[in-house]
């Protein structure tokens, strides 16, 4: 594995983020129905940019179809813990960030209630000085392209800034 993070393309995370916002990809299941599908439609735009999954059983970031698909593929906090993951692994790597840090590509976990984070749209736009109304986002599960940011009603905000790639 190499030791280097090499770069993310955050404009095909971006493209890909505005082609699909208000449409499924038939490459991948829909989970609106059974819990969202928030974090699939997240995961999807990073992979976009990113090109690569990990394939790990349990703690990889992967999607093979409906039923084979990795815990951090769909579940927001699972894929905080892949994304900010301390060991070494192929994939994307991400870092919780300040706001002001967020570039379009990168994800943004909210929490309604404050008791953990049920919702992860994508940055589509950041603006300076990348503030709650200077961010734009993409989502599925509340269906949106270049939403702002400070049109949500959230309690807890949780930026995560996607900062490179490892490759095998």
């Amino acid at each position: 594995m190499r030791s280097i993070l090499e770069d993310y393309d955050r404009l095909a995370a971006v493209q890909y983020a505005h082609r699909w916002a208000y449409g499924r990809n038939p490459n991948f299941y829909d989970y609106e129905n059974i819990g969202g599908d928030c974090t699939n439609f997240a995961s999807q735009c990073v992979y976009a940019g990113a090109g690569i999954m990990n394939f790990l059983p349990t703690f990889g970031w992967y999607y093979i179809d409906a039923n084979q698909k990795s815990p951090s593929w769909t579940g927001v906090e699972y894929f905080f813990n892949f994304f900010t993951r301390p060991q070494r692994s192929v994939g994307p790597v991400g870092r919780e960030c300040l706001l002001s840090e967020i570039r379009p590509g990168d994800v943004i976990q909210l929490s309604f209630n404050g008791q953990g984070f049920q919702h992860t749209p994508v940055v589509v736009a950041a603006q300076p000085p990348y503030g709650p109304g200077d961010i734009l986002l993409a989502a599925h599960s509340y269906d949106a392209d270049d939403r702002p940011l400070d049109s949500y009603e959230y309690l807890l905000i949780r930026p995560i800034q996607i900062v490179g790639v490892i490759r095998p």
